[in-house]
């Protein structure tokens, strides 16, 4: 994972004000078997480990597809707080 631009602490701040979420990966989340692309925005406790074991999963307007059980998060994608996949 990377990221095209640096966000600073008021940035981050700021985000959190309005409820959004900075680039990275949030406090308490858990990722296995994933691919995060750069400028992802992963909330706090998100669980990105494909407990059903789907295999296929076009899901791109939610930010994420699965390819041969593989997470892809895509560039850009923002993964609201406490989401499982």
């Amino acid at each position: 994972m990377g990221a095209d631009y640096y966000e600073t602490e008021a940035d981050k701040r700021f985000l959190a004000a309005k409820g959004s979420v900075p680039i990275g990966i949030g406090r308490n989340s858990h990722i296995k078997r994933a691919i995060v692309d750069k400028n992802a925005r992963i909330g706090e406790n998100v669980k990105i480990i494909n407990s059903d074991n789907v295999q296929e999963a076009a899901r791109e307007t939610q930010g994420y597809f699965i390819k041969s059980g593989i997470v892809t998060v895509i560039k850009d994608a923002l993964i609201p707080s406490g989401t499982v996949i």
